[in-house]
């Protein structure tokens, strides 16, 4: 009997450290955990207080990547690109970066929800590589699982569409994740996240 334990229950013991690893990680402010998990994805982060910083680090992305004009779906940002005297479009062009909004950011993976109200109908696979996405702090929830309730009760009449996730951000690792199979969703991807709360 003792032979079969050792033979089944080799490493199926998590170690010490990596348990409370995940425990301290349960802990976080929401954001923080939500930040934590983007990054290690190697999502870059940008938190911003104020619309000035937003403002800014915008510019400055375009700049540390040398992009002279962006792709944008939504008025908002497309009148903040403007009033900085950025060049956008509504027209999709794969060697821009795309500027959205999202629905939702999930803490418990880093992954960053999207619908057709930012994307319209279009998979996310035929966007551009690279994606800018403003956000605020208050769109955060703990839990996958909380998603549609969210959507559910944003929407109450007329629910989006094609709605997508983004939650890998490095576009050079090979994914091999049997759940991840055929994902072709990731992105580089920029968050220039508002503290709104």
């Amino acid at each position: 009997m003792n032979f079969f334990k050792k033979i089944f229950s080799t490493g199926s013991k998590p170690k010490e450290e990596d348990s409370n690893k995940f425990e301290s990680n349960l802990n976080l402010p929401l954001d923080e955990l939500f930040a934590h998990n983007f990054t290690n994805k190697k999502g870059k982060f940008l938190y911003c207080t104020t619309q000035e910083e937003i403002n800014e680090n915008l510019k400055n992305i375009l700049i540390e990547n040398n992009w002279n004009s962006l792709v944008c779906f939504n008025d908002d940002l497309d009148k903040l690109a403007f009033i900085l005297n950025i060049n956008s479009s509504n027209k999709i062009d794969k060697t821009k970066a795309f500027f959205t909004n999202c629905e939702q950011l999930v803490a418990e993976d880093g992954s960053i929800l999207f619908s057709s109200n930012q994307i319209k109908e279009i998979k996310l696979n035929e966007l551009p590589e690279n994606f800018i996405v403003f956000a605020k702090t208050s769109q955060i929830l703990k839990e996958k699982k909380d998603v549609l309730t969210s959507i559910n009760s944003k929407y109450k009449k007329e629910k989006p569409s094609n709605i997508s996730a983004v939650k890998h951000y490095d576009t050079t690792k090979k994914l091999d994740n049997l759940m991840d199979y055929g994902n072709l969703n990731t992105k580089k991807l920029y968050l220039l996240l508002l503290e709104d709360l």
